[in-house]
């Protein structure tokens, strides 16, 4: 049991630490990292939405507005896996996408199952 729980943590540690930075690399250049957040943004769905980022001091500003209220923290997700030691997201949220997402909080929810034809 123990080999088995070493085995899970360091599987654990490994997929953290390939996905964040490492606290002694060194940091990436301003340009760097909002040269990647540009090119990840040119190749994701969120790219549509038109957001600005702009990337001083290792700290990556987004400014523009969305009808999709997921796209604000994929973009936020987006500038840290870039390099951004911080992120200040100034995306607005349409009144429509807070509306339905409100909406998909409300109530319980209808699940269908569906089961082999016997």
């Amino acid at each position: 049991m123990k080999r088995l729980v070493c085995i899970v943590l360091l599987s654990a540690a490994s997929l953290f630490s390939a996905t964040r930075p490492a606290a002694n690399a060194p940091r990436r250049s301003d340009v760097e990292i909002e040269s990647t957040i540009k090119t990840k943004l040119a190749k994701s769905k969120i790219g549509k939405d038109g957001f600005q980022v702009r990337v001083k001091n290792g700290v990556a500003t987004w400014t523009g507005a969305t009808a999709v209220m997921q796209h604000k923290g994929a973009a936020t997700r987006m500038a840290k896996t870039a390099g951004a030691i911080q992120v200040v997201n100034n995306i607005k949220v349409s009144d429509d996408a807070k509306a339905k997402a409100s909406g998909n909080l409300a109530g319980p929810r209808k699940v269908e199952v569906k089961t082999a034809a016997k």
